[in-house]
């Protein structure tokens, strides 16, 4: 019988087209953009695909903190330790963590007037969890923070094995910022949240998806999902300060399994046009991986 040859298999990753296309995307979106940083991390439920582009870079987190709060509010609610239907108290008073003084959330500075209308008032857990991700609502994220408690919102991050969050204190505590005492993400640690959160495996499968309805509810709407076709679902948290904008969530397109995106990215104080860059990182993310469907 005459020798064979052994086949030679191929080394190339399965990915390499989409992962090649991806990088050079976003290389030129940032060269072009001018921002100090920009971070993606995406996971793909379709495909298993995953994509980093220096997606372990920390980010001070501004609004998307409150995901994190999010599930240390389902953690307590789990364990039967909250009620959605419960009514809290609603003020304006919190204590600085860097010092213990008082501090209020300034009503130019919060996203939602409905709740600083409701000082004095009650309103339940399920309204301010609403409003703290729908409307991006400080005063409401600072309430859900000390009734279910930053270090029960630490432990959840511990619980569920998430890494790249980093929990330190409530909005717009500017003594604690002086200090050093920021909130801070990293791309890759916000996609393994929502991972943990659209797979189904935060507490149980219905808290999972009582979160991701919540989630669906965002009324801020020029990032990720700002290019999307209309048809396709977003559920997202964004983030915007000074000096960084940001957008993480999960998409999901029409005709395919969805996929888990995040967008961090820093940048000087006068530049403008930000989310723009994160809707075009969003539309091109979509184009790469919907490419040949109906998505």
């Amino acid at each position: 019988m005459p020798a064979t040859t052994p086949r030679q298999t191929s080394q190339v990753p399965t990915h390499a087209r989409e992962l090649s296309e991806l990088r050079g995307a976003m290389e030129r979106i940032e060269r072009d953009a001018g921002a100090r940083a920009i971070s993606v991390a995406l996971f793909d439920a379709e495909t298993s695909l995953g994509f980093a582009y220096h997606a372990d870079r920390w980010f001070h987190a501004a609004s998307t903190i409150k995901l994190a709060i999010l599930l240390g509010v389902f953690r307590a609610i789990h364990r039967g330790e909250l009620i959605p239907r419960a009514r809290l108290h609603v003020r304006n008073r919190f204590f600085s963590t860097a010092d213990g003084q008082t501090f209020s959330v300034s009503a130019d500075r919060d996203a939602n007037a409905p709740v600083q209308a409701a000082v004095g008032k009650m309103m339940r857990v399920s309204e301010l969890t609403h409003h703290m991700i729908a409307t991006s609502s400080n005063l409401a994220t600072n309430l859900l923070l000390d009734l279910v408690t930053l270090s029960a919102v630490q432990q959840t991050l511990v619980e569920l094995g998430l890494d790249g969050v980093d929990v330190q204190r409530g909005v717009e505590d500017e003594r604690a910022f002086d200090r050093g005492i920021i909130n801070r993400v990293t791309a890759a640690g916000l996609v393994n949240l929502l991972r943990v959160v659209s797979e189904e495996r935060a507490f149980t499968p219905e808290l999972s998806r009582e979160m991701l309805e919540v989630l669906h509810q965002q009324e801020f709407r020029n990032g990720i999902p700002a290019r999307l076709p209309h048809a396709v679902r977003v559920a997202h948290k964004t983030g915007d300060i000074s000096t960084v904008a940001h957008d993480a969530g999960v998409v999901y397109p029409v005709d395919r399994g969805p996929y888990v995106v995040a967008v961090l990215t820093e940048w000087s104080p006068e530049q403008s046009g930000r989310s723009a860059v994160i809707a075009e990182i969003s539309h091109a993310i979509f184009e790469v991986l919907t490419r040949g469907s109906n998505g």
